[in-house]
């Protein structure tokens, strides 16, 4: 399939499955491994997409289902697509709106034509077909679109996890021919099957004969085992193309992206750092601050040492407390501005270590920064790392 994405790998870990790779999408290149902010509906809570290009973010998330819904089709066919609507001239990844089959199950009724919405707005019915979703992402202008695929939750177990997966093939191959911008839009697949190995290793063998620009590993971060998750991702980037972007969705935690870019992923996204900082969590390489929490008040120091983000170099934790205490909304602002600037920082960061070659170093020093004593280590994240030879209690 020819596509409007070249992928370029630039260095990759001696030790671990890392890599630090070049995508180059229609809207510039971004620099992988990277972390997708989400902008549900063409903007993330509280933040201008102008701060969000301030940041160096090269890559956004945009979701089809919130979108299809409102504006709707004919406006983003009128304005000529959501970078122009929301004036955001890099990349934008869509998801397929499929993921909203799990989140709002209550309110969807899924068969071989697709997934039937009761709209949580009014309660109007809305069919998203294969065609229906590629039609909207179509319109919608995005770089990278997801196929629609059959999402069942990861605690799912039995017949239902087998029929979803084939599902997903079969729509694969329906959005691949609904597809009509194949020369500036790239349609990725999406591997499913559960935590059942066999599944997913037959869902890659027939995504791969495919031949999408990239590919996905879908329906995890659902409350599995984290055991399970980490197992699941490795044995997906062992099968996968080796000369494709690998897209771990759903995942923000950043002990969790770590492990995953270790594990060979290339890209993720999550609404983890925007939704915690609204609750007046920071996140820094030292670990989470609560600024809700009164030990803060008397501290006139950043959020945290070295983050050249805007609030960092404008705003001390004393006032930032104050803000979430009072809840007023431009404390969850400023939070959020320093959280994805962490994520982003953190990305880079892991994506210089692995070019220099000095990944497993990077991940030590991280987990002792995060987590401080190893005994507080999370156990999954030493097993994981130690399969990709880092060997986090020595």
């Amino acid at each position: 399939m020819k596509s409007a994405l070249t992928f370029e790998t630039v260095a990759t870990c001696s030790t671990t499955k890392a890599r630090a790779s070049i995508m180059t999408l229609p809207h510039g290149p971004v620099n992988t491994p990277v972390f997708m902010p989400v902008g549900t509906q063409g903007t993330l809570k509280g933040v201008t997409n102008h701060q969000l290009k301030d940041l160096n973010c090269q890559i956004m998330l945009n979701n089809t289902y919130h979108l299809g819904l409102k504006p709707g089709k004919d406006i983003l066919d009128a304005v000529g697509g959501t970078h122009k609507f929301q004036q955001w001239d890099s990349n934008i990844l869509t998801d397929s709106g499929g993921f909203q089959m799990v989140s709002l199950l209550k309110l969807a009724e899924i068969t071989e034509e697709g997934v039937q919405f009761a709209s949580p707005h009014d309660g109007s019915l809305m069919m998203l077909t294969p065609e229906h979703s590629i039609a909207l992402q179509n319109s919608i202008g995005s770089d990278i679109l997801m196929q629609l695929d059959d999402v069942v939750s990861s605690l799912t177990t039995g017949p239902r996890v087998e029929e979803a997966m084939w599902r997903s093939i079969r729509w694969l191959d329906r959005c691949i021919k609904a597809h009509t911008r194949p020369h500036d839009q790239n349609l990725f697949a999406i591997i499913q099957g559960g935590l059942n190995r066999d599944l997913r290793r037959k869902c890659v063998e027939e995504m791969a004969k495919r031949d999408t620009p990239g590919y996905a590993v879908g329906g995890l971060s659902g409350g599995e085992e984290k055991n399970e998750f980490w197992q699941i991702v490795s044995l997906c980037t062992d099968l996968l193309p080796k000369n494709k972007p690998i897209y771990c969705m759903g995942v923000g935690y950043a002990e969790d992206l770590v492990v995953c870019v270790a594990l060979g992923v290339d890209m993720f996204d999550c609404v983890y750092p925007t939704r915690t900082a609204r609750f007046g969590n920071a996140l820094t390489m030292n670990g989470i601050v609560s600024l809700k929490t009164g030990k803060h008040s008397g501290d006139f120091g950043p959020l945290e040492e070295g983050c050249d983000c805007s609030t960092c170099k404008n705003y001390t934790r004393s006032y930032l407390r104050v803000l979430i205490a009072s809840k007023e909304t431009t404390g969850c602002h400023l939070v959020t501005v320093h959280n994805v600037a962490f994520q982003l920082r953190l990305m880079n960061a892991m994506r210089q270590a692995i070019i220099k070659d000095e990944f497993p170093a990077f991940v030590k020093q991280f987990f002792a920064g995060y987590f401080g004593d190893k005994s507080s280590y999370p156990e999954w994240t030493v097993a994981a790392l130690k399969s990709v030879n880092i060997d986090l209690t020595k």
